[in-house]
């Protein structure tokens, strides 16, 4: 039998704790906690990386450094853990691997240990879809000797392999599924491949989809329009399973980078669009996936007003929704398949 430390055990009984604590209405089912199956599943993801034009517009040198997380990043991110497990909930967090060669890890230990799961994100924010070299990442652009006499292909389940053991062997605890950087209107539906790699490395379930909505021209605020296809393409973010077996849990718009970065919203607007997701979601007994960045958060909504609001509309809910992690979506799909 293998031996795990005192730090692992203790990893992993605050996450069979959060299975059961930290998830408002649930019910039994097996051996395991399962939420109801007419209740909306709500998540609250945030990839742990750095974002270009943050913390101020015209920023680029994170795009080679995705991993060299800042102190406002990291103080951002435990503050969002420690506020959301106050309000009885959970944050599924990705990480990109290149984040614990750090020295200082003790933020993202303090959120394991309190139950908040912690996902696969590449080691280096790689583009799975890459065919050439020059597509996958900036940091290869800059250092092709990095992976010199590799493809493509070697190159991305590598990384994604190498992603793991960093979190094997620098924070002891598995990674809880799997996020591409970036997100794909078709997620990888047309690449088998990538599908069967994913499985091959030990995954489940893959976050990739992010589905189309009409945008606007870049303005502070967008019109009614705008805010319905973002509601309608909700619809197009539910879970479901791929001909492969691999459960795709898709990202729900709109991202805080595509809203405040991309098309220049207001925090405002983007918080009123993500309220009206949540709302959607709850009304009908469906999930939603919001998809954030503490490195961008911490300039745009330094006080965690759209995290919290996501929080109150749960509890608002009672029964009709729980704040759950993103095993609870895949679950969900695997059951209604």
């Amino acid at each position: 039998m293998q031996r795990i430390s005192r730090r692992q055990f203790s990893q992993q009984a605050a996450r069979a704790t959060a299975a059961t604590a930290f998830l408002p209405g649930l019910t039994a089912h097996g051996d395991a906690t399962y939420p109801r199956a007419d209740q909306a599943l709500i998540t609250i993801t945030l990839d742990l990386e750095m974002s270009r034009h943050y913390p101020t517009r015209g920023t680029l040198h994170w795009d080679y450094e995705k991993g060299n997380l800042d102190t406002d990043t990291k103080r951002y991110s435990r503050e969002a853990a420690r506020r959301v497990k106050d309000l009885g909930g959970i944050i599924h967090f990705f990480c990109v691997g290149r984040v614990l060669e750090q020295e200082n890890i003790e933020w993202l230990e303090e959120i394991t240990e309190t139950g908040h799961p912690v996902g696969n994100h590449t080691y280096d924010h790689v583009n799975v879809h890459a065919k050439q070299a020059e597509q996958l990442q900036f940091r290869f652009q800059r250092a092709p000797w990095l992976i010199r006499g590799k493809t493509p292909a070697e190159v991305i389940e590598h990384n994604i392999a190498m992603a793991s053991w960093a979190m094997q062997q620098r924070l002891g605890i598995e990674p809880a599924g799997f996020r591409t950087p970036g997100g794909f209107y078709r997620g990888i539906e047309d690449r088998p491949d990538l599908q069967q790699m994913l499985m091959r490395l030990g995954f489940d379930w893959v976050s990739s989809r992010y589905p189309r909505f009409q945008t606007a021209v870049k303005t502070q605020r967008p019109d009614e329009a705008v805010f319905q296809t973002i509601i309608e393409s909700q619809t197009r973010a539910q879970p479901y399973t791929y001909p492969t077996g691999l459960i795709e849990v898709p990202m729900s718009p709109i991202s805080d980078v595509n809203a405040m970065r991309s098309l220049r919203w207001t925090t405002e607007a983007f918080l009123e669009a993500v309220d009206r997701a949540v709302l959607w979601a709850i009304e009908n007994r469906a999930v939603f996936d919001f998809l954030a960045h503490p490195s961008c958060l911490v300039v745009t909504d330094p006080t965690f007003r759209v995290i919290e609001r996501i929080c109150k509309r749960v509890q608002e809910a009672g029964d009709r929704a729980a704040l759950v992690s993103l095993d609870a979506l895949a679950r969900r799909a695997q059951d209604a398949a």
